[in-house]
């Protein structure tokens, strides 16, 4: 699937995901948060970020100090010559790339920095975090650049339909 279909399935499921998230508030949060960690980790044990890294080519992580240190260290760099090079700040004053594709993505979709990489992008798509109902927002926006996302919601919608809960 290519950048644009993500996006549009992800358009698609939209109004469907917001009431998933309407419906699970119906119940404990640690209900919510163990579906959707359950969920992340069988939807990626079949999925390979590799054969997309849609996420690389379309968005930036945030970039905290302790990433750019730990970066910039790797590249044989200073925090600021690698700020300056690679970073700016946006509207919430948050660090992140100058441009996208971001640079560290190989044109085989591995990471030149992977072992370094920004804590955002380790967590990345943030489906397994505790308090799933308080990203809900943060979910949907992610459900428009990775089909991992598309498919654990798909799959939560698939179960709270089977319980009828609706």
């Amino acid at each position: 699937m290519n950048t644009h279909e993500i996006k549009n399935k992800g358009k698609q499921n939209l109004n469907k995901n917001k009431k998933l998230f309407q419906n699970l508030k119906k119940f404990p949060s640690s209900y919510s948060d163990k579906l959707f960690s359950g969920l992340h980790a069988e939807v990626f044990d079949q999925t390979d970020c590799l054969r997309c890294a849609n996420c690389c080519k379309t968005t930036s992580p945030i970039f905290r100090e302790k990433d750019i240190e730990r970066i910039a260290a790797y590249l044989k760099m200073s925090p600021g010559n690698f700020s300056e090079k690679y970073l700016k700040t946006d509207e919430d004053y948050d660090k992140v790339l100058k441009q996208s594709p971001c640079p560290f993505l190989e044109e085989d979709n591995r990471c030149r920095i992977y072992e370094v990489r920004p804590a955002a992008c380790s967590a990345y798509p943030h489906t397994n975090r505790k308090n799933i109902l308080g990203i809900s927002e943060l979910t949907l926006k992610n459900s428009l650049i990775c089909p991992a996302v598309q498919d654990i919601l798909e799959r939560a919608n698939k179960e709270i339909q089977s319980k009828r809960w609706n």
